[in-house]
């Protein structure tokens, strides 16, 4: 075996331009394309929601891309034949768009056509990267690394937004298909540049090996990953912690104009200081367990716990004030939110790195794309049960407070149930860790003749 190669930091930068430029890829689809099909095309509301689903749903497909990943054992081919897909798919989304306005269900079907490579493709490359990163980026620099990838894709979809935004004024089809299949371009040619040469071979051919083990069938394969406790309580984390997470994206503005009279322009600043406070959890977040490199895994965990339940606190102050008082200090209540949602959701990232190698070997990829799946699941069905569920509630109490606080107090739980399943895996982990450690004592002995070493 060769002495793993870790990335340095000018090769994780280097991944991460990789995610910005599939940030910017998805961002057109899932919000210019949004726009544009209701607005300047009239149609319903429900038809670029159902597109937008479609990319998130195909992406249940992860476990078996990172499965297929796993196979070869290299993921660069993965991330490149990602990225080509999800640009071709964004350039089909947009001319079906276009198509739309024209032809009717025959651009719908091209457009769904488009938003399914959508969602292939970010599935393939984006799980291949975090496979690649959990793989050779070392232990102390996972979660600042999964920070500054996460960073460097809000950065694809704040930077394609603004310019983009001046590109596409006055509107015409012609320029909306330029500005696309350029942006497209630009992302596959920074894509090809930055990937050379990053992924290091971790094995080295060994005289007298064994042969490998016979790759098993998917179904078998998956099997064995969810019997894994670690990797199956992991799972149901993340598709809880991302449910809460999602599912207030869509009510929060609402809930504050319809609650505190608030107007368009004070609900979208509000979204602002989330976010704000969102990258301020991700940078403390990083520092922290930077700092702290003799103890990463178990300050990474109490991020993602601590998140978990000051998300849970903030929601649950956010219902208790919206039923309460019409002078809550909303622009602090949420700032605080966002931090706590910022530096949860990038130390689970960080936590995926840091789990996705142990267990049985060379199912690194088929557990990362357990994961993907289930934060893709999570993501596709946030948004919308939570505003389903604002008016369900909404048809029995005549209070719109109530009825939007009834659902904050739902999120703080599966947030408080989500710190719970990772408490339980810290435990785990380290128990099969001490248990690896007894192990390879005993195999030492043997090997030296039962000396004590």
């Amino acid at each position: 075996m060769a002495e793993l190669k870790t990335l340095s930091w000018l090769a994780i930068v280097r991944l991460g331009l990789i995610q910005t430029c599939l940030g910017a890829l998805i961002f057109l689809p899932t919000n210019t394309l949004n726009r544009i099909m209701v607005v300047e095309y009239a149609l319903a509301a429900s038809v670029p929601g159902f597109l937008i689903t479609l990319h998130h749903v195909v992406q249940l497909a992860r476990p078996y891309i990172g499965y297929g990943s796993d196979a070869g054992g290299r993921r660069t081919p993965w991330i490149v034949g990602g990225m080509i897909i999800l640009a071709i798919g964004s350039m089909t989304a947009a001319y079906g768009a276009t198509l739309a306005n024209q032809l009717g269900w025959v651009g719908h079907v091209v457009a769904g056509l488009g938003y399914l490579l959508i969602g292939v493709g970010s599935g393939a490359a984006g799980t291949s990267l975090l496979v690649l990163l959990s793989k050779q980026v070392s232990d102390q620099r996972k979660p600042a690394a999964a920070s500054l990838v996460w960073f460097m894709m809000i950065m694809g979809f704040a930077v394609t937004g603004g310019i983009t935004g001046q590109l596409l004024d006055p509107f015409s089809e012609a320029r909306l298909l330029a500005v696309v299949c350029g942006t497209a371009a630009i992302a596959l040619v920074v894509t090809f540049t930055a990937i050379i040469g990053i992924e290091k071979p971790i094995e080295s051919p060994v005289i007298n090996a064994v042969e490998p083990e016979k790759k098993p069938p998917f179904t078998e394969a998956i099997k064995e990953v969810w019997d894994e406790d670690h990797a199956r309580r992991f799972t149901i984390f993340v598709f809880a912690s991302m449910l809460a997470y999602s599912a207030q994206d869509l009510i929060l503005e609402p809930f504050v104009g319809l609650t505190f009279g608030w107007t368009v322009g004070e609900t979208t600043a509000l979204a602002g200081i989330q976010h704000a406070g969102m990258l301020l959890g991700m940078f403390a977040m990083a520092v922290s367990t930077y700092a702290f490199k003799s103890r990463t895994r178990h300050v990474l965990h109490l991020w993602i716990r601590g998140g978990c339940l000051v998300s849970a606190i903030s929601l649950t102050l956010l219902a208790f004030g919206g039923m309460t008082s019409t002078n809550w200090p909303i622009n602090l209540n949420v700032f605080v939110l966002g931090v706590a949602n910022g530096s949860f959701a990038v130390a689970a990232i960080g936590g995926m790195m840091m789990l996705a190698g142990q267990g049985r070997k060379q199912r690194d990829g088929l557990r990362m794309g357990l994961w993907g799946a289930a934060q893709a699941i999570s993501f596709a069905l946030g948004g919308f049960i939570g505003t389903v569920a604002v008016d369900i509630t909404g048809l029995w109490l005549s209070n719109p407070a109530a009825s939007y606080g009834l659902v904050f107090l739902a999120e703080a739980v599966l947030f408080v149930w989500a710190a719970s399943l990772i408490f339980n895996i810290d435990q785990q982990v380290n128990a099969d860790t001490k248990d690896s450690d007894v192990d390879n004592t005993f195999a030492l002995k043997n090997q030296l003749g039962g000396v004590n070493p």
